[in-house]
């Protein structure tokens, strides 16, 4: 009698998680499909589900028209050294926030939550003159520069370090290690969860970023994927299958990824809600 509720409960569960799991996923199938449509199957009405013959050619078009490995390499670049200088630094900054006594401490780290209710946007300019002053517009240094400090990451850092003992660092600095050795070698290597959380949304956050690199970059070949796909939206029309066909080819690296390291995406993720 008691388990007639539950496997009700698991059922109607199931059912919702399948149910939004197809609502998902019926994006990425819809722009597969559209990748191989004609133009006119694309602009029919009422519209064309499937095609009437696959186009792959569209792949080979957009492959063509679109230096994809540009692109890639840019996206890498920015990708990697986002991550590494925005970690690194935040882990700075919450360590010092979290477990470090030092004036203005507090002042600091509202200014930290302050900015990340600012929006984005409103720092482009900033930004942009900043690149511009230093002679950096146009190239692949200036994709990397928003990125390399994350009050996001900071918050998210700060979180981790202040579940740990403080006793931790009163023995590290009984034992004469300092201050460095105390974070590098004892604190940072437990908070690994949450450097794995940083790293996997600094990673998602940078590559579907678009407005700055449209912004800052002008040359194709200083694109990232996303901004170089938006060059193929036109003002007045747009080839949707070859639009299509470079977002499915774009999407491949990320899908490889989460394929490779599936298990360390989930477990990163489930960390940010706490222990």
């Amino acid at each position: 009698m008691h388990n007639e509720p539950t496997k009700k409960s698991k059922l109607f569960i199931h059912i919702v998680l399948i149910i939004g799991s197809i609502i998902m996923i019926l994006p990425f199938v819809w722009m597969f499909l559209t990748s191989g449509k004609t133009i006119p199957e694309t602009t029919s009405i009422p519209p064309t589900i499937l095609p009437e013959s696959f186009q792959w050619v569209n792949y080979k078009n957009v492959w063509n028209v679109l230096p994809f490995v540009a692109f890639f390499l840019n996206t890498g670049i920015m990708i990697v050294v986002r991550v590494v200088t925005s970690t690194l630094f935040s882990a700075m900054a919450a360590f010092a926030v979290a477990k470090l006594e030092f004036p203005g401490k507090n002042l600091f780290f509202w200014m930290v939550l302050t900015q990340m209710m600012i929006p984005s946007q409103i720092f482009l300019t900033p930004q942009y003159l900043l690149v511009q002053n230093i002679g950096m517009l146009n190239t692949v240094t200036a994709l990397i520069i928003p990125g390399i400090i994350s009050a996001f990451g900071t918050f998210l850092l700060r979180q981790f370090f202040m579940k740990l003992p403080d006793e931790l660092m009163e023995a590290a600095t009984i034992d004469g290690a300092n201050i460095w050795q105390v974070f590098a070698k004892i604190y940072l290597p437990l908070a690994k969860s949450g450097l794995v959380s940083l790293a996997i949304f600094t990673t998602l956050f940078a590559y579907k970023d678009l407005m700055w690199p449209l912004i800052v970059n002008i040359s194709q070949e200083k694109m990232t994927l996303s901004a170089g796909l938006a060059s193929l939206q036109g003002q007045f029309t747009s080839n949707y299958p070859q639009l299509m066909a470079g977002s499915v080819i774009s999407i491949i690296p990320m899908v490889i990824l989460y394929i490779i390291f599936q298990k360390q995406f989930i477990q990163g993720i489930a960390s940010t809600g706490g222990k």
